[in-house]
């Protein structure tokens, strides 16, 4: 719903009703991930994506019957096209699973406050019952951190929403997950989305040197917070990387020892550690290795950077398990030389390594171009009690 969200919010704040179609499941090469959204105006607007193109046209007539009255709530599957040229599928292979509902400020108090949220890169989630009796359809529970609003019609299943929402939306992900239709963690009949709006991932820029511009550029232009680091304020300045979101002057291992610290660095952290300085490199090293919680670390430099880097860090006690942490030198081998195509290099390692990529040329590959682990399944309840 993020992408859509200020489209939504203005016709909501303006009274008029919505039809919200979200993608909450999918399976093999699905075109588009869990919670793309589209929405269906009342004058007939359309709004954003669930596919890409292939079943926009079956998901807007659905809205429109939604808003007219003449359809439910409802959850819908769209699989593969079949041999009749006219049947509404996906030619990719892949199946979806689109809730399509109505929204308006009586079906959806909350929807001011979550846009709110997140504008304001504050942590909130959204679960909504997709499947299950008729009665509890559509219901919600809205989770930040610290409260709770709204109810799916059974304070069990509330309160094993708020512990297990809480967990997922710690970790950014969303999913769809299944419980009894009294809210039992280990049963079935009932599923619930839960759409996570956590902060915008952050990405930490050691080094305020040429490459450090470019890496800025594509860890904003990916949706992530960017913040260059570097101990020298004659190079660390707003004007030479306009966009970032923040520029700091500090040392770099003492910056990032006071953002763990606050608790403002976590697995969906993002740390580019560009100086290829020893003095710079290897206290931050140290700490940013020794952080567990830490989703990529990666360190610039020639091979024999990397191998006097590695020998230091050694010497300073850091283990070989802690090492196997850092990608160094940073990036993808994409035979790249300019600042731009480096920093390409290093935003598809990142990539690589949240969503488990191998890095490979796809024509290289055969059977599906998004395997089962880079797609969010939908879980059990039960399966949610060891996150953290």
């Amino acid at each position: 719903m993020r992408d859509v969200l200020p489209t939504l919010e203005s016709w909501w704040d303006a009274g008029r009703p919505t039809a919200l179609a979200t993608v909450v499941g999918t399976f093999r090469s699905a075109p588009r991930q869990p919670g793309a959204s589209m929405l269906v105006g009342d004058d007939g607007q359309a709004v954003g994506s669930v596919s890409g193109g292939c079943v926009e046209g079956a998901v807007y007539e659905l809205g429109s019957g939604i808003l007219e009255g003449t359809d439910e709530a409802t959850l819908q599957r769209y699989g593969v096209s079949d041999d009749d040229a006219f049947a509404v599928g996906l030619t990719c292979g892949g199946i979806l699973d689109v809730y399509v509902e109505k929204v308006d400020r009586e079906s959806f108090p909350q929807l001011g406050a979550i846009a709110a949220a997140v504008r304001e890169h504050r942590s909130v989630a959204v679960a909504t019952v997709v499947s299950g009796p008729a009665d509890r359809l559509g219901r919600r529970l809205v989770v930040w951190p610290e409260e709770v609003e709204g109810s799916t019609g059974s304070a069990r299943l509330d309160d094993a929403l708020r512990d297990d929402v809480r967990g997922l939306l710690a970790a950014g992900r969303s999913a769809l997950v299944s419980y009894g239709t009294d809210g039992e963690r280990r049963g079935e009949g009932l599923q619930v989305f839960v759409e996570s709006f956590a902060p915008p991932p952050r990405l930490i820029v050691f080094g305020a040197i040429d490459f450090a511009a470019a890496v800025a550029r594509m860890g904003t232009f990916l949706g992530m917070r960017v913040t260059v680091c570097d101990a020298r304020p004659v190079f660390a300045t707003s004007s030479r990387f306009p966009e970032a979101h923040e520029v700091v002057v500090e040392w770099p291992h003492r910056y990032l020892a006071k953002e763990a610290e606050a608790g403002r660095i976590d697995s969906r952290t993002s740390l580019a550690v560009l100086t290829h300085d020893p003095k710079f490199d290897v206290p931050l090293l140290e700490v940013a290795l020794r952080l567990p919680e830490i989703g990529y670390i990666g360190a610039m430099g020639s091979r024999r950077t990397h191998l006097d880097r590695r020998e230091r860090l050694i010497e300073a006690g850091v283990t070989e398990a802690e090492l196997a942490r850092m990608s160094s030198p940073i990036g993808l081998d994409l035979g790249a030389r300019t600042p731009e195509e480096t920093a390409v290099s290093i935003a598809a390692e990142m990539i690589a390594q949240q969503w488990g990529g191998r890095g490979t040329p796809l024509s290289d590959r055969e059977g599906p171009i998004h395997s089962e682990s880079n797609v969010e399944p939908a879980v059990s309840a039960a399966s949610l009690q060891a996150t953290p």
